[in-house]
């Protein structure tokens, strides 16, 4: 059974920064994409940023500039740097895996910005 866990978040004054940290245990065939969402209270959940097996990365128009996705293969682990840290940043923030099967989807860790 595939789970994926998800670190990193936290209270933060505007303009500080944050890595989140996603790291997938058991069977994955084949990764073919990996991802962060966000959700706020009241809001839709959206994409914020994600990286295909191939390396292509793309990212939600609000958070270009301040954060990058990268992975790690070798780890089945997917990360996100979150740099100039806005209060609308302030989400339950989830990643994503999708593999040759189905998606996964982590637990979800809290950033909150806030002075």
């Amino acid at each position: 059974q595939v789970q994926l866990v998800e670190s990193g978040g936290g209270l933060v004054q505007p303009g500080g920064s944050l890595r989140l940290s996603c790291a997938a245990s058991g069977r994955i065939f084949s990764i073919r994409a990996m991802g962060w969402y966000r959700q706020a209270p009241g809001k839709e959940r959206e994409l914020v940023a994600r990286i295909t097996g191939g390396g292509t990365t793309n990212y939600a128009d609000s958070v270009k500039g301040r954060f990058t996705i990268s992975r790690d293969n070798a780890k089945n682990a997917v990360y996100l740097q979150m740099n100039s840290l806005k209060p609308d940043d302030t989400a339950m923030y989830y990643c994503q895996i999708i593999d040759l099967l189905r998606d996964y989807w982590g637990q979800g860790t809290q950033v909150t910005v806030s002075s």
